[in-house]
């Protein structure tokens, strides 16, 4: 099966993600207050989703591409509702 071209930096982000979501187990066991928590849950979060989002744009380029027009017009469309995953 071929590679993405992407994968590498999907990879890198999860891989950061990881390691922002290592950073809050740590904030918990320290008892941080619960505003710094929510705010590192909110960027783990965030990184996952941006990942997944690259990853969704990545699939329908590289298999689902098509040669005309409407084929194109049809999956900028399908990128644009997949942000509503």
């Amino acid at each position: 099966m071929e590679k993405h071209t992407s994968h590498k930096a999907i990879l890198k982000r999860l891989k950061r993600a990881n390691g922002h979501l290592l950073a809050v187990i740590g904030m918990i066991e320290q008892e941080r207050p619960c505003l710094d928590l929510a705010q590192q849950l909110h960027a783990v979060e965030s990184a996952i989703s941006n990942a997944k989002r690259e990853l969704i744009h990545d699939h329908i380029e590289h298999c689902l591409e098509g040669e005309d027009s409407a084929s194109r017009a049809a999956l900028a469309e399908l990128k644009q509702l997949a942000k509503y995953l």
